[in-house]
């Protein structure tokens, strides 16, 4: 299966396990879900733009690989707590169901990027020892 397309189905599934959850805590507790949907998109958007850098940057030489993947993470950070910082203080969101959704989705969503970082190396170190 291609990287590109093994992420989005792993994002998909992850993002559907984490909608039920959500799902199944607002019927127990009262979660604004407009919160929770722009964390989700801003995750996911920064997990897709993520995955895309490296993919890009992937056959590159080592001085471009660097530039583009750690130039990128950086960049995506400032652009994130900006816009994290933007969403609080124009009053979009509840704050509390913000904050808490975003770092979940953050982190499980860091971890599907990690994998597939991890499988994209292991299919070129086996494609190179065959």
């Amino acid at each position: 299966m291609k990287p590109l397309f093994d992420f989005l189905v792993k994002l998909f599934i992850l993002s559907v396990i984490l909608w039920g959850v959500v799902y199944w805590t607002a019927a127990s507790y009262p979660v604004d879900m407009g919160s929770v949907f722009v964390a989700w998109v801003m995750v996911l958007l920064n997990s897709l733009t993520g995955y895309l850098l490296f993919e890009y940057a992937f056959e590159k030489e080592s001085k471009v690989f660097t530039l583009v993947v750690f130039g990128g993470l950086a960049l995506r950070l400032l652009v994130i707590m900006a816009l994290v910082l933007v969403v609080n203080l124009l009053g979009l969101v509840k704050s509390i169901d913000f904050v808490i959704s975003f770092i979940t989705f953050y982190c499980m969503y860091l971890v599907i990027e990690i994998l597939a970082y991890q499988k994209k190396n292991l299919q070129k170190k086996n494609a190179a020892s065959n």
